[in-house]
């Protein structure tokens, strides 16, 4: 089969590599849509792993194989594939930490080589583990393979909204308007929350109108702060997700969050990022600082139910589509994006 391999940083090599092969319960799945995740870009472009490796987990395709003992799924089931499972019984799971659970980051849905994620690859194999415990979703008949694609990231947003406690009536501050701050629009309005996105680019601040943000701003406006204490009563807004890695985002957030507010960080920074804050800013303003990472398996039907009920638009945050054969060109549009650039899809 063709799978995009990682051979170095900045080194795909698209190339014919050996089916997986199939243990008795175990599950294949062909691919036919992937999302290109920023964590999937931050794997290729930095050494942060060995290679060879197949990336991609934003996974949505058609079962071409079933293991023997394998129940309840058959081939030619439409599914989402969700690439990791926590165990449920460790420390971590058992305070729903899951994303810290060691089953759920070192077993993995592959496409070969060291397990990665897999769905840069015309078949992905999913594991017994993840087939066993529900990391296979059934996808509607009236949804698209595109569409489903969005279960994953979706919950990843989602678990940061649950756990910011974000509710009817609040307001929500969102740093950036790339793909991930406009589901976390959507989300929020899903919530009954207020939402007000910042961003560099015009095209982004209207995009963010568009997909129902309540105001939409240039990040670089000096006045920002004064402009949501006129939107909020004086007050500031209850909650700030920081959704581009920018210093100068989290200083602004701080600046327009409430007393007794939060923040939480959902862009990933560089590793050399070192942000000073005077402690007594957090004690005396009692603002919550908290960090949201990947998905959550407490979260992970509601997802589902969200993206399969169109309680968000999904289609409106795809900009591109490229053939697996062209995921440089994507990563690379990605790097650096047009003013139109928002999720990037990959079709084996």
């Amino acid at each position: 089969m063709k799978a995009q391999v990682f051979r170095g940083v900045n080194q795909l090599s698209y190339e014919d590599v050996p089916m997986p092969e199939l243990l008795p319960d175990e599950v294949m799945v062909q691919v036919r849509v992937v999302g290109l995740c920023q964590s999937d870009i931050k794997k290729i472009r930095y050494p942060l792993y060995e290679p060879p490796r197949i990336f991609g987990h934003e996974t949505a395709g058609t079962i071409s194989a079933v293991g023997s003992e394998v129940k309840n799924w058959q081939v030619g089931d439409r599914v989402v594939v969700l690439h990791h499972i926590p165990c449920m019984h460790c420390a971590y799971c058992l305070n729903e930490n899951f994303s810290m659970c060691d089953v759920y980051k070192n077993i993995t849905t592959t496409a070969g080589f060291a397990p990665s994620g897999g769905g840069f690859a015309e078949y992905v194999k999913v594991p017994g583990h993840i087939v066993r415990n529900g990391g296979l979703i059934q996808i509607p008949d009236q949804i698209t393979f595109e569409q489903a694609s969005f279960v994953e990231p979706t919950n990843c947003c989602l678990k940061a909204v649950k756990k910011a406690q974000i509710a009817p009536g609040q307001t929500v501050l969102i740093t950036g308007a790339g793909p991930i701050g406009l589901m976390f629009i959507m989300l929020v309005k899903y919530f009954g929350a207020k939402a007000i996105a910042t961003d560099l680019l015009p095209s982004r601040i209207e995009k963010a109108l568009a997909v129902g943000a309540d105001a939409a701003f240039d990040a670089r406006d000096a006045n920002l702060p004064s402009k949501i204490q006129a939107m909020t009563n004086g007050m500031g807004v209850d909650t700030s997700l920081i959704a581009v890695p920018s210093e100068k985002a989290f200083f602004q957030a701080l600046d327009c969050t409430r007393k007794g507010g939060k923040i939480l960080f959902f862009a990933e920074f560089p590793d050399e990022v070192e942000i000073p804050i005077n402690p007594n800013i957090l004690y005396r303003r009692e603002i919550d600082l908290m960090g949201s990472y990947s998905s959550s398996y407490r979260v992970q039907a509601l997802a589902a139910d969200i993206v399969f009920n169109k309680q968000i638009d999904v289609d409106a945050l795809i900009s591109d589509r490229y053939p697996l054969s062209d995921l440089a060109k994507a990563v690379e549009q990605a790097v650096s994006p047009t003013p139109d650039t928002y999720k990037i899809l990959l079709y084996p």
